[in-house]
């Protein structure tokens, strides 16, 4: 067991540069500045003795704790029940206007609702991953923390003391009073910068900021509390100054507790494009599509892989749209509850994984459908895109589940080059742009008729996981989501029946046998594939069956709506928190579910 909140026990707040995860113990227990990849300076979420914390409790012994968010922002609110009062801790990390420099602060307003209440403070902030301590110098109510490559300041309403590293205060505050502190992050070369705040007009401006923001969502469905929550998340997880989207805002989260299922998150996946620019358009959050499009396509034009038999895209790639740092393992930290090795960087950016080509490709044809439209210079990348496709479909691959094993012919690997041929087709023949369409047609076809004779198992009556495979796999719940197969067709229909029977537990489903992929232990049911099963419900029309399913999964975000990768055998959270995918796949079967039952 963790020594402090398990994973979902977190709400997460953000500034559209870096997030932070608190506790429902008061405590921020990771947070890494000044952007997303950055090291941790608050990380006792993998280890609570060397991580650094920032911690507020509650002097008397007795207290109880409930979380929610203020209603349509990314402010939370962490009320502490107690034998003595009520106390309230309002977290946020206020958003810069288009027109003000960015200023990064985390902010943590105490409330006192009722009664009189004793309120501790310790700040133990541990830069480069724990493994550096900040020199302090405490000043008036404030303190500079200095290291190599970092500054920060603190600034309190209350007075404050410096020990050993850890700074810490202690107040008593009756109904109607508030204590203050604001953590900013400075430019370590003019760490002098900070000016004072006005944390009642920081809080005013910044909840203003998300129901603003909040307001442009076109979606009125049954479901509008999970979506417009999934909705805000998805924006806390984009690196507004790039208009990238990162997966998870965590590291070596476990999908396993105490296995070696641990995987640095903190990147932007080819994979999630497609969802991301479909989850934003449907929504009308337009600004941030074109943002993300034009990430994606400063991505197509470079092709500086292609010369190492991995293609012209990678897998995934920094904020920045480089190659992430070479994956290392941290041994100085435990793990979250002893989950070990702690990594940072991700080894999968040196896989091959054809199906990234179909995601892509199919948020270029969403864009060009819904959006402004493709550049020029974007379909000549396309173009090299697919023609390199054509010559390279054929080979075995990691899969979309990244298995670290021997490379295989994946069948969701095969559907996404499909994909990504038959979007191409689709832009060129709809915009009268230039391309091979014979070739590509050809291609397209032979990938359809492989998939149908190699990728089809007679006696399972159902797609297998790979060519010529017995195993199951949740990913070809796609097929009838990207226009390969009819829901209708007994071939899509058996092989959901087959799911059913082998994957899918009170409604929950697991991508595969974990058994199969070189990896020790297991994991969890991923909740990225329980979204796609209420699709491929809602489009054959058991719709309700995709409505219970849907709710079922409902129970099981945690208290302000958040969702990890996978769901555990017991019902817990397991994986990076809270997980982009996860929240993009409930918006898309929200919306189809909301839109098919009328």
């Amino acid at each position: 067991m963790p020594d402090g909140p398990s994973i979902a026990e977190h709400g997460l707040i953000g500034d559209l540069r870096t997030c932070a995860l608190v506790g429902t113990d008061g405590t921020i227990d990771w947070f890494c500045a000044p952007r997303f990849d950055s090291p941790s300076v608050f990380g006792a979420i993998l280890d609570t003795e060397r991580g650094g914390s920032w911690q507020l409790s509650m002097a008397c012994e007795s207290s109880r704790t409930h979380q929610f968010y203020f209603p349509d922002t990314a402010a939370l609110v962490t009320r502490f029940l107690t034998d003595d009062g009520v106390i309230e801790v309002h977290d946020f990390m206020p958003v810069a206007a288009a027109t003000e420099e960015h200023r990064q602060r985390l902010v943590r307003r105490v409330v006192a609702v009722r009664g009189a209440t004793t309120v501790r403070m310790a700040l133990d902030a541990r830069p480069d991953y724990g493994r550096e301590r900040f020199e302090l110098t405490l000043g008036d109510r404030a303190v500079d923390f200095r290291a190599d490559r970092m500054a920060m300041r603190l600034t309190s309403s209350a007075e404050l003391q410096a020990d050993d590293g850890v700074v810490t205060a202690e107040l008593t505050l009756k109904k109607g009073e508030t204590a203050d502190f604001v953590l900013e992050v400075l430019d370590p070369d003019d760490p002098a910068s900070a000016t004072g705040d006005d944390v009642a007009t920081l809080f005013d401006d910044t909840t203003e900021y998300w129901r603003t923001w909040l307001a442009q969502s076109r979606y009125e469905g049954r479901w509008r509390e999970m979506v417009e929550r999934s909705a805000i998340t998805l924006k806390l997880l984009t690196h507004e100054p790039s208009g990238a989207v990162i997966a998870a805002p965590t590291s070596s989260l476990p999908e396993d507790i105490g296995g070696e299922r641990n995987w640095d998150y903190r990147y932007v996946w080819m994979r999630d494009a497609g969802f991301s620019l479909y989850a934003l358009l449907r929504l009308g959050f337009n600004a941030e599509a074109n943002a993300f499009i034009e990430w994606l396509s400063k991505r197509l034009g470079r092709g500086e892989r292609e010369q190492d038999g991995l293609g012209p895209l990678r897998v995934l790639y920094d904020i920045d749209g480089n190659e992430p740092s070479p994956e290392m393992e941290l041994d100085h930290l435990r793990g979250y509850a002893g989950s070990a090795p702690v990594r940072v960087g991700n080894a999968a950016v040196d896989q091959l994984q054809l199906d990234i080509y179909g995601d892509l490709i199919d948020s270029v044809y969403l864009f060009d459908k819904y959006g402004a439209g493709i550049s020029h210079d974007a379909w000549t990348d396309v173009v090299v895109v697919i023609d390199w496709l054509v010559d390279n479909w054929e080979r075995d691959d990691a899969g979309m589940w990244e298995v670290r094993d021997t490379p295989q012919p994946y069948t969701t690997s095969r559907l996404m080059c499909w994909v990504a041929l038959e979007r191409a087709i689709r832009i060129a023949r709809r915009r009268g742009l230039p391309a091979d369409l014979v070739t590509w047609t050809a291609t397209r076809d032979d990938i359809y008729h492989r998939i149908m004779d190699k990728s089809w198992n007679a006696d399972l009556q159902a797609f297998t996981q790979v060519e010529g495979g017995e195993r199951l796999d949740a990913g070809v719940l796609l097929m009838p989501m990207v226009k390969f197969i009819s829901p209708a067709d007994p071939r899509f229909l058996s092989t959901l029946q087959a799911i059913e029977r082998e994957l899918v537990t009170d409604s929950l489903v697991f991508r595969y046998d974990p058994a199969t992929d070189g990896l020790d232990g297991d994991e969890g049911t991923f909740s990225l594939c329980t979204f796609w099963y209420v699709e491929a419900l809602t489009r054959v029309g058991r719709h309700r069956d995709a409505q219970l399913a849907l709710e079922k999964m409902f129970t099981y975000a945690n208290h302000v709506g958040l969702y990890a990768e996978q769901v555990s055998a017991t019902g817990d959270q397991v994986g990076n928190f809270p997980q982009a995918f996860t929240h993009l796949s409930l918006i898309s079967a929200a919306i189809n579910l909301d839109r098919a039952m009328g």
